[in-house]
């Protein structure tokens, strides 16, 4: 039987590598709805290929500027095109890969919605991850990571009783300037900053992997998912092991492969199946692997959203939506490197942390944070 997938975020690094995996297996997957934002050219093509049910765009000006490419399509335009996609009838799962907080709505109602979500979206939970699991407890959605460590840290703990869980483990691979410190950040250029050395990813978290902001997101991330609280990482170079978990024993489980998307993409769908990737490549035991101490000093995110977490439920909320309008400006070169950081921590400290109780709540806090980021740029 078919499972109908809906892809929220379709023309994206882990939009375009889930169309992958349908394309390899048109008898286990079919395409029941893709969502784009300014790539219209892509989401066009992606249309005409995979003939979904459902065709939404969300940037109304890309749109209108591209109308002949939909041509003989149905297409919704606007954000609640998300909504559409994540409540489709009959999408079994939903795959949550818009970037940032504006996939936070699709998330919100595909689980309002009781679907099961393939989430690589981290900054939903990040931003409400007590709301969103609650309401996951209440509807009977499920949550399928597919961020490589959340999905390593899944399938360690697979048959593993929850009291037996002393420690989490995430491993990073230090991003694309390890090694480096403060004053060198000035030299660092968005084209660097954008390319990761194990990783194909979009150009906001490839900036992250790079601040090591991923890490603390992750770190957010990983205590709702997996209701812990003791998470701790590691630099781990060559992304093979991508999430260990430490036991009260003392055992230590780990999940490796090639760094490759596809692995928890393809889990993500085919749970609790396994099936063969053409593209799988084996690891070549010839090579070693090293784990280093991480340099909180000259990358301290992971830290200041450790400190989040223990602050107010709103905090994380805060260091995310400033880290966002931070990376915005990066991207845009009115910022530098370094900048990112100092932006982020002169928020943070002069925060009220709101509410985020409901889905109003989180959305209107994130938007009035964000944009408190990128009006304050002066004070960094």
């Amino acid at each position: 039987m078919q499972k109908a997938i809906s892809i929220l975020g379709s023309t994206g690094s882990v939009g375009t590598q889930t169309l992958a995996v349908i394309k390899n297996n048109p008898a286990k997957f079919k395409v029941a709805a893709i969502v784009g934002n300014t790539n219209a050219a892509l989401l066009s093509l992606q249309a005409k290929e995979f003939k979904p049910d459902f065709v939404g765009i969300t940037c109304e000006q890309t749109y209108l500027k591209n109308k002949e490419l939909f041509n003989g399509l149905k297409v919704e335009v606007g954000l609640n095109a998300l909504k559409s996609a994540a409540t489709l009838p009959n999408a079994d799962i939903v795959v949550a890969s818009v970037s940032g907080m504006s996939g936070f709505l699709g998330v919100y109602e595909a689980i309002n919605a009781g679907k099961t979500v393939a989430l690589a979206n981290k900054e939903s939970l990040v931003a409400g991850g007590k709301f969103l699991t609650e309401l996951a407890k209440k509807t009977g959605s499920k949550i399928y990571p597919v961020d490589s460590e959340h999905s390593a840290i899944w399938q360690c703990l697979e048959g593993v009783n929850k009291d037996s869980l002393k420690r989490i483990i995430l491993t990073a691979s230090g991003g694309a300037f390890y090694g480096k410190t403060k004053k060198d950040f000035d030299s660092i250029s968005v084209e660097q900053a954008i390319k990761n050395p194990n990783w194909n990813m979009g150009a906001k978290i490839s900036v992250d992997s790079s601040t090591m902001m991923n890490k603390g997101l992750e770190i957010i991330e990983a205590r709702w998912l997996f209701d812990c609280q003791n998470i701790d990482y590691i630099i781990h170079k060559e992304s093979i092991i991508h999430s260990l978990v430490e036991l009260k024993d003392g055992a230590m489980l780990a999940q490796m492969s090639n760094p490759s998307m596809l692995y928890p993409i393809q889990l993500a769908l085919t749970y609790p199946d396994r099936i063969n990737i053409p593209e799988v490549k084996r690891f070549d035991f010839s090579k070693p692997l090293t784990f280093n101490q991480p340099d909180e000093v000259n990358f301290p995110m992971p830290k200041l959203c450790r400190l989040a977490l223990k602050l107010h439920d709103g905090a994380p909320l805060v260091v995310n939506a400033a880290n966002e309008a931070a990376v915005k400006l990066f991207l845009n070169k009115t910022i530098g490197f370094g900048h990112i950081f100092n932006l982020v921590q002169k928020t943070v400290e002069k925060a009220t942390y709101p509410k985020v109780d409901t889905a109003n709540q989180i959305a209107q806090a994130h938007e009035y944070w964000y944009n408190y980021t990128l009006n304050n740029l002066d004070k960094a």
